[in-house]
């Protein structure tokens, strides 16, 4: 259900945001009862590696754990379906930003290249917000090998479950003072963007905006987040 749901997306206008903005917005990608599903895997402590305090390491505030192996069929199935039309998107960024890497069209094979440069732990997770909860700007990179794409699922219910707590990205283009974004998720719907930087166009060629991601203040209520991450850590 995963691969139809992710083939039926409009991945030109997809393609065509990220190209522009260093992130797309996709709306609905999981339905409310998946949502639901992959909130209760949460409290499960046996379906995680690690769990992560962030108020402990200077991350901000809130809670994170990352999945172990075998992921959880959901996780996996949207981490599998997800990589293929991102690699070619990926694959097309680094040329144009005269960066070496490219990535092999299937997940697995693009897994085989972490594991075999040690990077061997699983990296998607689900994080979790209370009340003044916030998730300070930073980079998920974690080894050698980074895939340029990840994405991040909101599987709460904006001013149901939760008010605050909204996604924030900032992008630093060459020369220019750093831009703020605001981007708007209902449950469900899930955010593409860019891990380290994506290219921008200009009269001289392609160059690098940084980018960093984090969430703001999360007001009243429960906030879960599932995010894909397509790389390994070492």
């Amino acid at each position: 259900m995963i691969a139809d749901q992710v083939a039926a997306l409009d991945w030109t206008a997809i393609a065509a945001d990220l190209d522009a903005d260093g992130f797309a917005v996709v709306s609905g990608l999981v339905d409310p009862e998946q949502c639901r599903s992959l909130s209760a895997l949460y409290p499960q402590d046996a379906l995680f590696r690690k769990r992560i305090d962030m108020g402990r390491h200077g991350y901000g505030r809130g809670t994170y754990g990352y999945f172990a192996y075998p992921l959880p069929d959901l996780v996996a199935d949207l981490r599998t379906a997800l990589y293929p039309p991102l690699a070619e998107i990926a694959n097309r960024w680094n040329e144009a930003m005269g960066l070496a890497p490219r990535y092999p069209a299937a997940h697995g094979d693009f897994l085989d290249v972490c594991h075999r440069a040690g990077q061997v732990r699983p990296t998607p997770l689900i994080l979790r917000y209370g009340p003044g909860d916030y998730n300070r700007l930073h980079q998920d990179l974690y080894g050698e090998h980074v895939f340029p794409l990840q994405v991040a699922i909101l599987l709460s219910r904006p001013e149901e479950d939760f008010t605050g707590g909204e996604f924030e990205l900032t992008e630093q283009r060459p020369r220019m003072q750093s831009r703020a974004e605001v981007v708007p998720l209902g449950q469900g719907d899930a955010v593409i963007f860019a891990v380290r930087h994506h290219p921008v166009h200009g009269p001289r060629g392609a160059s690098r905006a940084g980018t960093r991601h984090g969430v703001s203040r999360l007001r009243l209520g429960e906030r879960l987040t599932l995010g894909i991450i397509f790389h390994d850590a070492a």
